[in-house]
C-alpha cells in the first residue's frame, strides 16, 4: 500500500538535503539554517505551520519555543508525543523580523512541502493558524471561521483530510483561544481512526 518506512526516510532525507542547499529565493540569504520539519516519516499527522522564527531558525527545528512547548501539552493530553507526528512549516527559511512570507517565497516552497506530504502519506494535516489555512485550503475564509472542520484537499498527489486549528501562539495570547484549541485537538484522535474521505469501506452505524 504505502512505502516501506526505510525507502520513505531514505527520500525524505534526500529531500532535506536538496532544501538545505536551497537558494531559489531571497529568504535564504538570511536564515542561519533551513528548517525542514521534524519528528516521524511515518506519521498519520501533520502540522503544518507559517514559517521559522528566530530559534527555530538558530535551532533547525520547528516549534522550539513557547508555542511549540505549548503544542507538545496539547498532544500529550491526546496520548500524543511529538515524535510520532510531523511538524513542518509553510516556508523553510526564517523571513526578516518574523514578518509574513511574501508569495513568491511560498511559490517557491511549496514543492518542498507537497513531496513531505507524498512521502509520509499523513492522514490528517493539522494546518496552525490563519497563514497555512488559507494557503492550504485555497480559501479567502479566516481561522476562526473554519477551525475544527475537517476539509478534503488535494496534496501531495492524493486526497488528505486538512483541520484547520488555531495556531499555538494565539492561545498563549488569548484564553478564550487556547480552550477552543484544546477541545479541537480533543477531536484527533477520532479524525485518526476515521477512514479516508471517500472511502467506500467505511461502515456506517
Amino acid at each position: 500500500m504505502g512505502r516501506v518506512s526505510a525507502e520513505r526516510r531514505e527520500d525524505l532525507v534526500a529531500s532535506y538535503r536538496e532544501a538545505r542547499d536551497c537558494v531559489k529565493c531571497a529568504l535564504s540569504a538570511g536564515r542561519t539554517q533551513v528548517v525542514f520539519g521534524a519528528g516521524n516519516a511515518d506519521a498519520d499527522l501533520m502540522f503544518v505551520g507559517e514559517a521559522p522564527g528566530f530559534h527555530e531558525d538558530r535551532q533547525g527545528v520547528p516549534f522550539v519555543g513557547r508555542a511549540g512547548k505549548l503544542l507538545d501539552e496539547l498532544l500529550a493530553e491526546q496520548g500524543l508525543a511529538r515524535e510520532s507526528v510531523f511538524i513542518t512549516n509553510t516556508v523553510l527559511c526564517r523571513p526578516p523580523e518574523n514578518r509574513d512570507p511574501q508569495p513568491e517565497e511560498i511559490a517557491t516552497c511549496r514543492p518542498y512541502l507537497e513531496r513531505k506530504v507524498e512521502l509520509i502519506e499523513p492522514k490528517v494535516i493539522c494546518t496552525l493558524g490563519n497563514f497555512a489555512t488559507k494557503l492550504l485550503t485555497g480559501s479567502p475564509q479566516g481561522i476562526t471561521r473554519v477551525h475544527g472542520v475537517p476539509q478534503e484537499r488535494e496534496m501531495g498527489g492524493r486526497t488528505v483530510k486538512l483541520f484547520p486549528i488555531f495556531h499555538p501562539a494565539a492561545a498563549l495570547r488569548t484564553p478564550a483561544v487556547k480552550q477552543q484549541l484544546r477541545e479541537d485537538f480533543a477531536r484527533l484522535p477520532a479524525l485518526l481512526g476515521e477512514a479516508p474521505f471517500g472511502d467506500a469501506s467505511q461502515s456506517g452505524g
